[in-house]
């Protein structure tokens, strides 16, 4: 991985602000979207798409990340919010929110420019570019999957201890075979996106009271 995309932004005067997410295809829980921006030439080393790091690999890099960043930034958008309006609406919810706080947070002292992980982008003020893989090959998008999975992975780690039947601790929400089976059994729980388990429970269903 190198940062040969932010190179060419670079040369133009433009700061990155690498924006990737988190948590799209979980049945319980939020979607997590992190915005980074980094000085130019100031990438840390060893960057790569969460999804090949391991637990404490994450957290060290996010912590590396987070300290070398200009700005950077995480945004939520819950279940709730999901169920209303659709995960991919709420994907770019949060996506915006994390990149309008990067922003405010450098005060227009910059010109940016919007490097996206994926296809598909709501349009922003800031120009951007979509890169199918881009937490695989661009840095600044590695970085924020990062922050964003590490974000939302705590998030799970904490709401395991008020819902201990479903295991969220361990599959952070995603639809495993012990996760399936505890839905089945138990009913789904205040944080499952009740659009996501049609499949699973059919429909309609209520939330389980008793976890």
């Amino acid at each position: 991985m190198t940062p040969h995309f932010e190179i060419a932004r670079w040369k133009i005067g433009h700061l990155v602000v690498g924006v990737d997410e988190a948590g799209r295809g979980a049945l319980a829980g939020p979607v997590a979207a992190a915005a980074v921006v980094f000085p130019a030439y100031g990438i840390p080393e060893g960057l790569n798409d969460s999804k090949t790091l391991t637990a404490t690999q994450r957290n060290t890099a996010a912590a590396h990340i987070t300290e070398a960043a200009l700005a950077w930034s995480v945004a939520l958008v819950h279940h709730d919010r999901i169920d209303e309006i659709n995960i991919l609406q709420a994907t770019f919810d949060a996506m915006h929110a994390a990149i309008d706080d990067v922003t405010s947070q450098l005060s227009g002292s910059h010109a940016l420019e919007l490097l996206i992980d994926g296809n598909r982008f709501r349009p922003h003020v800031l120009p951007s570019t979509t890169i199918i893989r881009g937490d695989a090959i661009c840095p600044s998008i590695a970085a924020a999957s990062i922050v964003a999975k590490t974000t939302r992975d705590q998030w799970m780690l904490n709401v395991d201890r008020l819902y201990p039947f479903y295991g969220f601790a361990g599959h952070k929400g995603y639809a495993t075979k012990i996760h399936r089976a505890s839905i089945i059994s138990f009913g789904p729980c205040p944080i499952h996106r009740m659009t996501f388990l049609h499949t699973i429970l059919g429909q309609p269903q209520r939330r389980a009271t008793h976890a």
